[in-house]
């Protein structure tokens, strides 16, 4: 009788140990999606969906949801490429020059529009365009969104970078570290993503050279755009639309809540750069960025015949399929 009682006991043993392996297994198995944006107040929907946890709300309880954040549109279009991430924010000049040179990406939804700002360094002598000529400036990668957008407006004005046979020179720098450059003076203009210029403004009194309505594309272009690859768009096309409505639920929480919206987008960029940046300094962003879902693709091909006119693309860009906009209707 011992012997029986023992067995039963072994033989409950075991299935509780069952139970709980096949309950491991079930979280193991859990799908993850890894979203990807930037410290910049361009991005600001994809820290609102984090903090108000919209994509997880949306996906269910059986995707785990995984953020990244990335200094530059190389590192994060690469990280896309490789399926580190499956979509996220970034600026439309990456996500185009990939496009055309073969990478699996589309545009799903705009997320802001403007936001760049051309600054001085105060000191430099430049007050207007006039003066950048021979001048070094700063954008965050090369043939970047916000470095087509300065060197299309200069280049309008018949000034150009020195490997197009101009004057200017060109240097390459995180926005976070605009400020300690302009500082240190090692550069005497930047092409400036809010809310950096904001803050180079309040902290070592730059100068505004060329605003947002004034600079090339500043407020037509997508400033940011969720893309994704167009192997998810068909295939997993029912978990896409469930991450762009958890997109639109942001922009509409960010136009309708601008207050909070701003208190989450300061602590998120403190949490991702260690820079806490105060509320006039976001507030002064906040006026110059409109956020948007919606897509303009006229701007979208202007912006690739600038970057093939500025020789960042060797040849001119054709963009069919590039942007999809059924999840966005």
């Amino acid at each position: 009788m011992k012997k029986l009682v023992g067995l039963l006991m072994i033989g409950a043993l075991l299935a509780l140990g069952a139970c709980g392996g096949n309950s491991e297994a079930g979280d193991s198995e859990k799908e993850t999606v890894t979203i990807g944006y930037f410290p910049n107040l361009n991005h600001a929907p994809a820290m609102i969906a984090k903090q108000k946890e919209m994509y997880k709300d949306h996906l269910g309880d059986h995707v785990n949801v995984e953020y990244k954040t990335f200094p530059d549109g190389s590192t994060f279009m690469k990280a896309l490429a490789s399926g580190d991430i499956q979509g996220g924010l970034v600026g439309p000049g990456p996500a185009m020059n990939s496009f055309i040179s073969g990478v699996d990406v589309q545009v799903i939804a705009a997320s802001s529009t403007g936001g760049t700002v051309i600054v001085s360094r105060n000191g430099s002598g430049i007050k207007s365009w006039k003066d950048i000529k021979g001048k070094t400036f700063i954008t965050p990668r090369v043939g970047c969104t916000h470095d087509v957008q300065f060197e299309t407006y200069m280049k309008e004005k018949g000034i150009t970078r020195k490997k197009m046979g101009g004057s200017m020179k060109h240097v390459t720098g995180a926005p976070a570290r605009y400020q300690s450059m302009f500082e240190k003076g090692d550069v005497d203009v930047a092409a400036a993503p809010e809310p950096w210029a904001s803050v180079m403004e309040e902290k070592v009194d730059a100068n505004v050279v060329i605003p947002t309505s004034e600079v090339a594309f500043g407020q037509t272009l997508p400033a940011a755009v969720f893309v994704t690859s167009s192997d998810m768009a068909e295939n997993s096309s029912e978990q896409m639309q469930k991450l762009i409505d958890a997109h639109k639920e942001a922009v509409a929480y960010i136009n309708n809540n601008p207050d909070e919206a701003i208190d989450i987008t300061i602590n998120s960029i403190a949490d991702i750069t260690g820079q806490e940046l105060e509320n006039s300094v976001i507030e002064n962003a906040w006026k110059r960025t409109n956020f948007t879902y919606q897509v303009n693709e006229e701007a979208i091909q202007e912006f690739g015949n600038s970057s093939h006119d500025l020789q960042f693309l060797k040849e001119k860009p054709d963009f069919t399929g590039f942007v999809n906009k059924e999840f966005i209707q």
